[in-house]
């Protein structure tokens, strides 16, 4: 299962904008990242780590809404940190929904019930909280190094859900999970607690995470999501992923980085090449765009890419082959099948391997 309806319509019609135009390079998503601030510390995180004065600072709702409508992204994540320690997130949300922008609030949950009375949070179609669940109790726990995190997270989701929120989840998993772990958390979260949609995350190299002996690399990942998607489990599940970003985690099609599609904004600018690499800021999306080197990125380009299938760099590529007419250029030594549009140029169709 794929993203609601009524936002694949939202992104596709943004896809046509863009093609009409012309522009080869924008973004689908944006990672905000208003603080660095967090109340817990998980092992596959660095944001902690920050220098004090730089965890106390927040980023002014003014200037994260001019960054976001510069780039124009349809979609929206917010994170940090922990979003819920800044005191204006809800008037951030808010304005981003008034807007029409799709809004991801990425939160703990830990802090969810009890600083509820301090926000003026609504339901609405264009938001929604995503809890990250990063295992079952003992597991989640573990990850984010402290006990009852678990519980709570799991009693906050039902708790917002009560009041007509839209909630999705989203887990990350290591090398230390099995197929039948993806299974039973993803059964839980879909089945017992019946979220609105599941995203996932394979965890790979983020250079100031504490924990870096436990990140996947790309046949890992491909044996871990081909056993747990098996006997229909995929089909099953309420994932929040376009089927093709599925498809290559699976190691069924491959992909180019596509890292310009979900840029990360934060406290220090727009971060290149993505929130996983820290190659310089700059203060604008046009900038970044126009300066970065998009073509030394990639598996086979950058020795820092070698194991990655992030999200951020091939979701959008997965999105654009599904939507649109035009696909990227594989980076990753996959064989290249082109296609001629009716245009006369020509794209590159999704390397099936067999």
């Amino acid at each position: 299962m794929s993203m609601p309806m009524r936002q694949s319509l939202r992104v596709a019609r943004y896809l046509l904008g863009k093609k009409i135009k012309g522009e080869k390079k924008f973004p689908l998503l944006v990672e905000l990242e208003p603080l660095f601030a967090c109340n817990l510390a998980c092992v596959g995180c660095g944001k902690i780590q920050h220098p004090a004065d730089e965890l106390r600072r927040r980023m002014p709702v003014q200037q994260a809404l001019d960054a976001m409508e510069e780039c124009g992204a349809p979609m929206v994540s917010i994170a940090g940190g922990e979003p819920l320690m800044h005191p204006q997130i809800d008037q951030l949300v808010n304005e981003l929904v008034r807007r029409r922008k799709y809004v991801f609030l990425c939160t703990n949950a830990m802090l969810v019930r009890k600083w509820w009375d301090k926000f003026d949070f609504k339901p609405s179609r264009y938001f929604a909280f995503t809890v990250h669940i990063d295992g079952l109790r003992e597991t989640h726990d573990h990850s984010v190094n402290k006990e009852g995190v678990f519980d709570e997270a799991v009693e906050a989701i039902r708790w917002l859900k009560a009041k007509g929120f839209r909630v999705t989840t989203n887990s990350t998993f290591f090398t230390t999970d099995s197929p039948q772990n993806v299974i039973d958390v993803l059964d839980f979260l879909n089945d017992d607690l019946k979220v609105d949609e599941m995203m996932i995350s394979p965890a790979y190299a983020y250079e100031k995470a504490p924990d870096q002996e436990h990140f996947l690399g790309v046949t890992q990942t491909h044996e871990l999501f081909k056993k747990a998607f098996a006997n229909g489990n995929r089909k099953r599940w309420r994932l929040n992923h376009s089927p093709l970003f599925l498809d290559f985690l699976e190691g069924k099609t491959d992909f180019a980085c596509t890292a310009w599609g979900i840029p990360s904004y934060s406290l220090y600018g727009w971060q290149r090449p993505c929130y996983l690499m820290a190659d310089g800021y700059v203060k604008t999306y046009k900038e970044l765009i126009e300066t970065t080197d998009w073509d030394s990125y990639g598996r086979g380009k950058d020795p820092r890419c070698a194991n990655c299938m992030a999200h951020c760099g091939y979701e959008p590529s997965a999105v654009i082959a599904m939507m649109s007419s035009y696909v990227p250029v594989h980076d990753c030594g996959a064989r290249r099948t082109s296609t001629a549009s009716s245009s006369g140029s020509s794209s590159c169709a999704p390397t099936q391997i067999r």
